[in-house]
């Protein structure tokens, strides 16, 4: 899809009397990084709010302070040390059957809680399984723990708890394993968002190189330009799903 095919797109949406909606997810965040500050800025500079994923195991008060008064970042829970649990031969796992359930959610409470503790009112109960790969014996078990939303990657299914999925990965992980071609990201953005929800868009910015973050900073671009669209903060997506 190019560029004025995509405008056109988002056009005729909000001709529809839609307004395309978009929040921005982005994985495995631990520590400040040079790939986080340009994560930071490159979302600060089109005024976009930004959900960080971070491993509670592999995080501390680096990243809380460097957070600290960044009005548009939230912290989500990316599982607890993003380890793989998985037999060989089994897609890579961390909330799965592997282990006890109560063992799980444990890890699970023990992250949301290290989070809060460093992050306070920035986090948010959001659970983000490593790999978006999930359980439903846990999923069951999240409020429990103190969750009160999921997120995880593709169409939204019914869960005990809120859902906010997203639904374009930057990253083409199954063929060149670098950023998707502009056009592919746009077609599947307009696929995305035949489905009516708030579209996801899914980075990962520790391994972005500079054509990955041309791509984002483009994708960030179109879609700010087009009057009628907007970039939500997860949060105020979650409070309006209730």
């Amino acid at each position: 899809m190019t560029e004025d095919e995509f405008r056109d797109a988002l056009r005729a949406a909000v001709g529809r009397g839609e307004s395309p909606t978009f929040w921005l997810r982005d994985d495995d965040v631990t520590d400040p990084t040079p790939a986080l500050e340009t994560l930071l800025a490159v979302t600060a500079a089109q005024d976009v709010p930004v959900t960080l994923a971070v491993i509670p195991a592999r995080s501390g008060q680096a990243l809380a302070d460097r957070l600290a008064g960044e009005a548009g970042v939230t912290v989500a829970v990316h599982g607890w040390a993003h380890a793989n649990h998985a037999g060989p031969g089994e897609k890579k796992q961390e909330l799965g059957a592997h282990r006890p359930v109560a063992g799980v959610l444990a890890e699970l409470g023990q992250g949301l809680r290290h989070l809060r503790g460093l992050h306070g009112a920035q986090c948010e109960p959001l659970l983000v399984p490593p790999w978006n790969r999930i359980h439903a014996d846990v999923v069951a078990g999240l409020p429990v723990a103190g969750f009160t939303a999921l997120s995880v990657f593709g169409p939204e299914k019914l869960a005990p708890l809120r859902v906010l999925n997203t639904h374009v990965d930057l990253m083409d992980w199954h063929g060149t394993g670098r950023a998707k071609p502009l056009e592919t990201l746009l077609a599947e953005i307009v696929m995305a968002l035949d489905r009516g929800a708030p579209v996801g868009f899914l980075t990962h910015h520790l391994i972005h190189d500079a054509g990955a973050w041309d791509r984002v900073r483009k994708v960030l671009d179109l879609t700010r330009s087009q009057p009628g669209t907007r970039w939500a903060a997860s949060p105020a997506l979650l409070a309006g799903s209730q």
